[in-house]
């Protein structure tokens, strides 16, 4: 059974976890036909439905752990099970389109970094069901909840189209505007006016 510090926990995340998949929905209706122009379909439907597996995956667990009974081992397993079965459906899906190509290193990293929450979860997921009250583990599972929302978030906000902000890509920035600069023209000399204008 969950204990009562997180049983508060997992209520407000499953609140939280289903305004996002709403808000997901949303997004992908209101967004869809103007992304599609600059993605390609497949990688479009890859990193929606990766969005939407970090949500969903999230509000699972957070919904059975707050039902009487000891059944957050048993979800936290399958629903990783699934997961996975998700990722290796889209390694599948990506190796089709030959996209294993530096142009799509954020899906690929997506897609490992997803796999690497999954493996965690199963393990935890595990450990829970051999142990139903190991409370490291559950906490475990709690901060996993939470990880998956950053995740889904940020791929949300990149899948909407959000302008891209950080270290790299500000330095990348900077660094053209300054080679653009030393690009410039000096500015060429003015004539004096001739003696006819006089």
């Amino acid at each position: 059974m969950t204990p009562p510090d997180l049983h508060e926990f997992f209520a407000t995340a499953a609140g939280v976890a289903g305004a996002l998949v709403g808000l997901l929905f949303v997004a992908i209706s209101v967004s869809g036909d103007r992304l599609t122009d600059h993605v390609d379909a497949r990688t479009y439907r890859l990193r929606a439905s990766g969005t939407l597996t970090a949500f969903t995956n999230a509000l699972t667990v957070s919904l059975f752990a707050i039902l009487p009974g000891e059944k957050v081992g048993w979800t936290t397993l399958i629903v990783s099970v699934i997961g996975l079965m998700f990722v290796g459906g889209s390694a599948i899906s990506i190796v089709r389109a030959q996209a294993l190509t530096w142009q799509y290193r954020r899906d690929i990293f997506f897609m490992v970094t997803l796999a690497t929450l999954f493996v965690f979860q199963l393990c935890y997921g595990l450990a829970i069901i051999a142990r139903p009250g190991d409370a490291n583990a559950l906490d475990t599972v709690a901060v996993l909840v939470i990880v998956f929302f950053l995740v889904g978030i940020a791929r949300t906000w990149e899948l909407i189209g959000g302008p891209a902000f950080g270290l790299t890509h500000e330095i990348r920035g900077l660094a053209g505007r300054g080679s653009g600069e030393n690009a410039r023209k000096a500015p060429e000399p003015v004539e004096p006016p001739s003696a006819e204008g006089q």
